[in-house]
């Protein structure tokens, strides 16, 4: 009888190889036969799941996520109370930082798939809709703020969701490239969040 493909389970794995050849060498010259060997099939069992190399980085991304939301949760949930408007924003921005191995390597992943969409529409709209909805949950945050009396009434959630998100992002760049360490990368996140959940004005 023909062993049976967890099918699920190999599209991991081929997007776990894609992540040590991110720690090793970066993305830009890594092809899919590259990953194909550093997972341990051929490039025919690869193609079977992914046709190209932004397919893969794509499903290597929302993996990435997906890992990262149960973190979130599982920190939140581990929290006693009812979780604040800041603390799901903390969590949620720390988890966005390279604080750890891990988190750079989902860094640097990220990183070279915002370079093929500068150049490509595809990768481009997949990551616009992800951009998107992600201001759209800090909005969110950001209004049950204002709600609570803890955020000003006077701010504008969509522009501080964007300006949350820009902060995330180059705080981000800047710890990978050494110019923060990981507690100050998370010390600025914090005195951002204790200047917007000031109160109300």
């Amino acid at each position: 009888m023909p062993k049976r493909v967890d099918h699920e389970e190999r599209r991991r794995l081929i997007a776990e190889a894609l992540w040590r050849i991110a720690a090793a060498r970066g993305l830009e010259g890594a092809s899919l036969r590259d990953v194909a060997a550093e997972a341990g099939i051929s490039l025919g069992q690869l193609q079977h799941y992914f046709t190209s190399k932004d397919e893969m980085l794509s499903f290597a991304l929302e993996h990435i996520g997906q890992l990262a939301g149960q973190r979130i949760r599982g920190r939140i949930e581990a929290l006693p109370g009812e979780p604040t408007p800041r603390t799901v924003l903390r969590e949620t921005l720390a988890e966005m930082l390279p604080l750890d191995e891990n988190s750079r390597i989902g860094q640097r992943v990220q990183i070279a798939y915002f370079v093929r969409a500068l150049y490509d529409e595809r990768p481009r709209a997949h990551a616009r809709e992800g951009n998107r909805a992600l201001r759209a949950f800090f909005a969110g945050q950001v209004a049950r703020g204002v709600e609570r009396g803890e955020v000003a009434a006077d701010l504008d959630p969509e522009r501080e969701a964007s300006l949350l998100m820009g902060l995330v992002e180059g705080v981000s760049g800047h710890t990978l490239m050494e110019l923060h360490t990981p507690e100050e990368a998370m010390g600025l996140i914090e005195l951002h969040l204790e200047r917007l959940f000031s109160g109300s004005a």
